[in-house]
């Protein structure tokens, strides 16, 4: 049994949970990973004054002492307010009276943390409160939210902290249980009046503007409101809490998005606290998720910055880690929960989006982070030694994801099994599948894959199950892959995938065709000009304008639609690769195969025509249209950014072929006295005149023996097959990428295929036309299929040569070549059409609906005269009509 298949992910989940306050001792959370609360008063010890201590009901009666504290707080005597130390983040909670003074309460907090007097600075509403004045004289209320800082004088943004605490204060009257007329949309104006108010330019006043959200305690006031016992006031907080999530996005212009993240994860957190199945709670969680997709990295930059870290601090990465592990255990948990359903259950049972969408989001910086941050080296071996602990801070995260990975991982190998059972069963004709529970298992995989290059071996087991389930892989990619996900890590694994899911993946390279005739690029071709005019129209045209499509007339012809398109593809291929027009050499093994040629720069115009037949070449696999023609492995391999060895120029130069490999066999002795003559020099043809070019700088001097003869062979190979053609690959490359989607992923285009697959997409199949084939995809209108004209159709059609076939399928669709699938593969299915002309006409055709229509014609010895006539391989084109 192999590792993935015996691991017991209960064993890390079971495991004593070494406490984090172990690795970070200003962090305080649980066995758990939670996080320090805000809602919970707290104290601080003057014999400790770096520590900060919680409740002791934050592990178990949150609620119930959050609730009494709110509740009791009327019947206390004097004023309780609130002091946040900035930029920590912990609250104090101080009971004085009106008459105290500002100085006796800066001594009270020197009691209590041991700060310096001269250290500290209290700010209200903006403005920093001075020794002598009274806490009346201060205006300072019952409720209110002070900030403790050091050497900080006053805000630029005084009408943002009074609104916020304006709102704060409601807020803590409703937590009281006073009465407040329509609370909700007091809170809501309040809220937009501070996003009205805030700055639109990113720049270091609006994310002051921003942080006074923060630093006001308001989110934490927010959610000791939903979670109050009082009737509607958790009505009145999700209201609150989801109206933040909405204006931030949609009062502030799209590149202060982002310094809201720090505000929506303290949501995220002190929810999942109390709520973590709440939908606010998914709702905030979601939105953090969207932030991180949209923003990254810096996003996490912008989080530790507004928490006053500087970028690049260690004590950065521990947050980076420790805020959002969680959310990727616990989505993980919820995730390995659904695929169990989906396999055990039923199949339209699965990972929901939502999950596996934040899931994706979050564990993208976390991976980031790992990679960067956490001191390891990279794979890491599991399990960990002991010795990792002490000199990490991430131990426990770091098993605690590989055991998430190969519980995925198991889960994913066992539900690709259901996948396989019912595509066979559904093959065996046992009824429909319904797919909606395999919706996220592509997804879920490129997420293994990248967690997979964290850990030693765990990328060999991953492929390893991918490899066994490679069918049911490639159906899913063929249901499920879209053109906007990330697909690279299955392009560039072609072991696991077949020609069609290849050929998909591929596919969506290119933009989609457009149906509405007026966006595609019209041409009117003469038929007598083809190339020439063709070049006009295509070479000369913007790529945006021909990447929506293209809408094809021939001058004087009646025919217009994809039908007329499909034959001015195979016509304009078959020109520009006709060896005669010396843009391409034909393989002298391979007639069908072709290379650049060297010497085509007899014609002046020769590198704009391999453009030109670059883009031709992109939009005929964008068209789907077989064109006949295929690249020699050199043309290929070269596209694909590739060497080329003494191997792969079989094809192209047999001869230079040969004569290479008895250089590389011959006896060393006979090589070395000089018994051929050779140096490192190439003779060459150019121009109607034959020149020596060096292989190397003093190639004319450097005798070929039998310690260089590989270096010689290598070297000639590269004159010949790649330095001498260069331009003209540079080029046809360009050309190519003009029609992609992104013009810089022409290579991988190229990579992602095997050199036979781009045979089969350009030219399509290889195998004689099978006619029970084409009869089985052919429909009758007008005509049945037992009429004796039909039975003398396909009569008459199984007596003809493979190529009159050809012509007659040609005649008919404007398709010389069938896709590898046969007529399964084409557009739709082709249709014989009974037409009202008098007997002694010819067929005619449709090609655009591959419809072919005759008259019903007397005899069997008629209607074969009449197709003799329209198989004859001049005859057979353009009698097609719209």
């Amino acid at each position: 049994m192999s590792p993935v298949e015996s691991f017991d992910y209960s064993s890390v989940q079971s495991r004593p949970k070494r406490k984090l306050d172990d690795y970070a001792p200003n962090f305080d959370a649980d066995d758990e990973g939670a996080e320090t609360s805000d809602l919970v008063s707290v104290r601080m010890r003057r014999d400790e004054p770096n520590a900060v201590h919680q409740s002791s009901d934050l592990n178990g009666t949150v609620l119930e002492a959050i609730a009494s504290e709110a509740l009791t707080r009327i019947s206390r005597p004097g004023l309780q307010f609130f002091i946040r130390m900035m930029p920590e983040g912990n609250t104090m909670v101080i009971q004085a009276n009106s008459s105290d003074t500002v100085k006796s309460i800066h001594e009270r907090i020197q009691a209590m943390t041991g700060i310096p007097l001269i250290e500290q600075r209290l700010i209200y509403r903006g403005k920093q409160l001075q020794w002598e004045q009274s806490l009346a004289e201060c205006s300072i209320e019952n409720d209110a939210g002070l900030q403790l800082v050091g050497r900080m004088r006053s805000t630029g943004h005084p009408q943002a902290w009074q609104v916020i605490d304006d709102m704060v204060s409601v807020i803590f009257r409703l937590c009281k249980g006073e009465r407040i007329h329509q609370p909700v949309k007091v809170i809501k104006s309040r809220m937009s009046e501070f996003f009205s108010m805030t700055p639109k330019d990113e720049n270091e006043s609006s994310i002051g503007h921003i942080q006074i959200f923060m630093s006001s305690s308001a989110p934490a006031a927010l959610v000791m409101l939903y979670i109050s016992p009082l009737e509607g006031n958790k009505d009145v907080a999700d209201n609150a809490i989801r109206h933040f999530l909405n204006s931030s996005k949609i009062s502030l212009p799209k590149n202060l998005h982002s310094q809201c993240a720090p505000i929506v994860l303290e949501f995220c957190k002190l929810l999942r606290k109390f709520t973590p199945e709440d939908t606010l709670y998914l709702a905030c969680r979601s939105t953090l998720g969207s932030l991180l997709e949209n923003f990254g990295g810096s996003l996490l930059e912008k989080i530790g910055i507004l928490r006053g870290l500087k970028y690049g601090d260690e004590i950065k990465g521990l947050n980076v880690i420790r805020d959002i592990f969680p959310f990727v255990r616990e989505l993980a948990g919820r995730i390995s929960r659904d695929l169990v359903s989906s396999m055990e259950m039923v199949l339209s049972v699965g990972p929901l989006v939502s999950d596996v969408r934040d899931f994706t989001a979050f564990l993208h910086p976390l991976r980031k982070a790992i990679l960067g941050q956490v001191g390891f080296t990279v794979p890491i071996s599991m399990p960990l030694p002991k010795r990792a602990f002490s000199d990490s801070l991430h131990g426990d995260e770091m098993e605690c994801l590989h055991g998430i990975f190969l519980d995925l991982l198991v889960k994913m190998d066992k539900c690709l099994g259901r996948v396989e059972e019912r595509l066979i069963a559904k093959a065996n004709g046992e009824g429909e599948i319904n797919y909606s529970g395999w919706s996220q298992y592509l997804t879920i995989l490129r997420e293994l894959y990248a967690t997979s290059k964290i850990f030693q071996d765990a990328e060999v087991q991953f492929w390893k199950v991918l490899r066994r389930r490679k069918s049911p892989l490639c159906a899913l990619i063929l249901r499920y892959a879209r053109r906007n996900d990330d697909n690279r890590w299955l392009l560039e694994h072609k072991d696991v995938t077949n020609f069609e899911s290849r050929r998909y993946l591929v596919m969506m390279m290119f933009p989609d065709v457009k149906e509405d005739y007026e966006e595609l690029h019209e041409m009117l071709i003469d038929r007598s000009h083809l190339l020439a005019e063709s070049f006009e129209y295509i070479a000369r045209a913007e790529p945006e304008a021909l990447r929506g499509g293209l809408f094809m007339e021939f001058k004087n012809e009646e025919a217009t639609g994809p039908g007329v398109l499909r034959e001015w593809f195979f016509l304009v291929c078959q020109a520009l690769f006709n060896p005669q027009n010396a843009l391409f050499v034909a393989c002298p093994n391979d007639c069908r195969r072709f290379y650049p040629n060297p010497a085509s720069k007899v014609d002046p115009m020769h590198l704009q025509y391999f453009s030109f037949s670059g883009r031709v070449i992109a939009l005929a696999l964008m068209h789907r249209v077989q064109v006949g023609v295929v690249f020699d492995r050199v043309f290929y391999l070269q596209l694909a950014g590739k060497c080329i060895s003494l191997e792969d120029i079989q094809d192209a130069d047999p001869s230079l072929y040969n004569s290479c490999k008895q250089i590389l066999a011959m006896d060393a002795e006979f090589i070395d006295s000089d018994g051929l003559g050779l140096t490192f020099v190439r003779e060459v043809e150019e121009l109607g005149s034959r020149k020596i070019v060096e292989l190397c700088p003093g190639g004319k001097n450097m005798v070929v023996n039998s310690r260089n003869r590989e270096e010689y062979v290598n070297l000639l190979i590269r004159h010949r097959f790649v330095t001498s053609i260069s331009e003209q690959m540079t080029y046809f490359a360009h050309g190519f990428s003009d029609i992609l989607s992104n013009t810089r992923l022409h290579k991988l285009f190229f990579q992602s295929l095997e050199l036979e697959d781009l045979d089969r997409m350009l030219f399509g199949s290889e195998r004689p036309i099978c006619v029970e084939d084409w009869k089985a995809h052919t429909e009758y209108n007008g005509f049945k299929e037992n009429d004796p004209q039909i039975l003398w159709f396909w009569k008459i059609v199984g007596g003809m040569s493979p190529d009159q076939k050809k012509v007659l399928l040609f005649f008919w669709t404007s398709v010389k070549h069938l896709p590898v699938e046969g007529f399964r593969g084409l557009a739709s299915r082709l249709h014989i059409y009974k037409s009202t002309e008098p007997d002694d006409h010819l067929p005619t055709s449709h090609t655009c609906f591959y419809r072919l229509c005759f008259p019903p014609y007397p005899s069997m010895v008629v209607m074969q005269e009449r197709l003799r006539i329209i198989t004859q391989e001049h005859v057979g084109c353009s009698f097609g009509t719209w």
